[in-house]
């Protein structure tokens, strides 16, 4: 394939990344960025060694040929007696001649930011935006947050699959996971439940294996966005300690729950639900206590559906006080 060739494939390429994104955008499909970016590094990538070993090497072969051309030229010259010419290449023909077509410039040359983005978000942190009030008062709606990816192990990007151990999840985790009914979603709530716990959420009390969770009223939370005050408690578990909501105008008890792998390990009743954690899943719920969906409705988390650790809020664009850790 000549460059002509290989200039207008690369168009087609690199329009069909632009026209995924902008169904994305759209809505017209349902986007996939880690894919996107993982293809995004593997195309690049090969630009960028065929780039070095093959496009570099054959530019740089041109160049000379036109250097010895040009020597050639002046020799001939003087050996007729002719002295005042031109010298050798123009800097700005050397530079045409050595300088990347479009079409690497924009695969090859993109490839080593492309490839720190992929390797960092894979493997290290990864960047979230908080879209709901159901982690209020911990995290606020618009908040950008870390999340630490290698905390519970390293996982291959896309596939999920789990290389290397590291720290299991503990009571009182934030924690980041793929939604169990649609993998796609990323979702973020607190851990409440390990493997193995009996979890009761009953009269707005949590209790785990029979042991209530220490609870202290606070002063009422102003929800700014929502214009209200709801009722605010401070929770402890695990050595970390929080800040929960309660809205005294939502009943006790759990409506809607859908039906979900191990849902014969749950009771529900008029004073909320009572859970058995299965080996392997965890039981997640959001500090927003009755303004969150979570595993009380939809179940539990699977361990292959964890994605990382949230510990950090880089930046809120309407409130710079908000950049911090929290727990």
């Amino acid at each position: 394939m000549n460059n002509n060739g290989i200039s207008s494939f690369t168009g087609f390429v690199l329009a069909a990344f632009v026209g995924y994104i902008g169904a994305w955008y759209m809505g017209w499909v349902e986007g996939n960025f880690a894919l996107m970016l993982l293809l995004a590094t593997l195309v690049t990538g090969a630009y960028w060694v065929a780039e070095k070993l093959y496009f570099l090497p054959q530019r740089r072969r041109v160049l000379a040929a036109a250097e010895a051309q040009a020597e050639r030229r002046l020799a001939d010259l003087k050996a007729q007696g002719i002295t005042q010419v031109d010298g050798g290449l123009s800097e700005d023909t050397r530079h045409k001649l050595i300088m990347q077509p479009w079409w690497l410039d924009w695969t090859a040359g993109l490839f080593p930011v492309i490839a720190v983005v992929f390797v960092m978000r894979s493997f290290f942190f990864e960047p979230f935006k908080i879209p709901s009030g159901s982690m209020i008062p911990t995290l606020l709606v618009g908040d950008l947050i870390l999340v630490n990816k290698y905390h519970y192990g390293v996982r291959l990007p896309v596939v999920h699959t789990k290389i290397l151990d590291n720290h299991e999840p503990q009571r009182g985790d934030v924690m980041v996971f793929r939604y169990p009914p649609q993998p796609s979603l990323d979702y973020i709530k607190r851990v409440v439940g390990v493997p193995g716990d009996e979890v009761a959420y009953l009269n707005k009390t949590l209790t785990i294996n029979g042991v209530p969770v220490p609870k202290l009223p606070l002063p009422d939370f102003f929800d700014g966005d929502a214009m209200r005050y709801g009722k605010q408690f401070q929770e402890t578990q695990n050595g970390k300690t929080y800040q929960t909501l309660n809205d005294d105008n939502r009943p006790a008890f759990v409506p809607g729950a859908s039906d979900f792998a191990f849902k014969d390990q749950c009771q529900y009743s008029a004073e909320g639900v009572v859970c058995k954690v299965p080996e392997g899943h965890y039981f997640m719920m959001g500090d927003n206590r009755d303004n969150s969906l979570d595993s009380r409705y939809w179940g539990f988390v699977p361990e292959k559906n964890i994605v990382g650790k949230a510990f950090f809020v880089w930046m809120n664009f309407g409130n710079f006080k908000r950049i911090g850790g929290f727990d």
